[in-house]
């Protein structure tokens, strides 16, 4: 089961066949107060940055959230777009909880977006599900509902099935829904990664859909938060996930990458190679310089 998303030009595939779709979270203006004022005052150059920066890293897609207080976030969200499609040719993911936001990011997109995000709750899938159908995106979908987050797997695994079925009834094919199975913080729970990775087992077995969660998540408030995560997601990948809203520092594409050539999805780690080689000559031209 594989989700296309496209950019002005490129094509993006997600799927358990497909290499890992690294979503780059850098622009985000949460917990970022310099980029947030900057963002107030109508400055985008570090939207330009991150997304050049991002895609220089190795992200396959850009997501993008506008969501500070007291702006008019559709308007702050369809100028962070633009920027970022002229920055660099890669697939959006409209990252918002406001459907005029959404809806003002998507008429702005070129190409085939994804939307970030629905969750089971009635109110919000009637409300998320025909905006997504109308501009045939494709959408992430939260295993959460009005009760908040589920603690079991199974609990997370009804929420899936609600929100692929009422996809379904709107007219978007679950190719075209990713199941966020929840990643919480093992800092403050330490079943919380082992119940992240049941989920992601139960949905892969049961719904064959693909999967995307924050994968920062599961480290916050520790230390060395990179390594941590970079842990995390080969696990993850091996249970089912096909995608991650994710830092693009080196150790936790490097994790990624190693992880598609030692599960498969990289054949004769032919882009490992290539990925060497681009390393080893950007290295010597380097040392040529200096």
């Amino acid at each position: 089961m594989d989700t296309v998303l496209r950019s002005r030009s490129k094509t993006v595939t997600v799927g358990s066949e497909q290499p890992f779709c690294i979503i780059g979270e850098r622009i985000n203006p949460t917990g970022r107060k310099l980029f947030a004022e900057q963002l107030r005052g109508g400055d985008l150059s570090t939207v330009t940055a991150d997304a050049i920066a991002q895609a220089q890293a190795g992200a396959d897609v850009l997501d993008i959230n506008a969501g500070i207080p007291l702006v008019d976030e559709p308007e702050l969200l369809m100028s962070m777009i633009r920027a970022a499609q002229d920055a660099v040719d890669l697939p959006i993911c409209i990252d918002s909880s406001v459907i005029e936001a959404l809806e003002a990011g998507l008429s702005v997109y070129e190409g085939r977006a994804l939307v970030n995000s629905v969750t089971a709750e009635d109110e919000r899938l009637e409300e998320i599900l025909p905006l997504v159908a109308r501009h045939g995106a494709a959408v992430i979908g939260l295993a959460n509902d009005e009760t908040g987050i589920p603690q079991t797997p199974e609990e997370r695994l009804i929420n899936a099935r609600k929100i692929v079925s009422s996809a379904g009834d709107h007219g978007i094919a679950a190719d075209d829904v990713i199941i966020d199975p929840l990643a919480m913080t093992v800092g403050a729970d330490t079943e919380a990664v082992t119940t992240t990775l049941a989920t992601i087992s139960l949905i892969r077995d049961e719904l064959g859909v693909n999967m995307c969660l924050g994968a920062s998540n599961v480290s916050f408030g520790l230390p060395q938060r990179h390594v941590l995560n970079a842990a995390f997601l080969p696990m993850a990948m091996a249970a089912g996930l096909t995608s991650a809203i994710m830092s693009t520092a080196s150790v936790c594409v490097e994790s990624v990458r190693a992880s598609d050539l030692l599960l498969g999805h990289d054949a004769w780690g032919a882009s490992w190679i290539a990925a060497h080689r681009a390393r080893q000559a950007a290295e010597k031209e380097a040392a040529a310089a200096s």
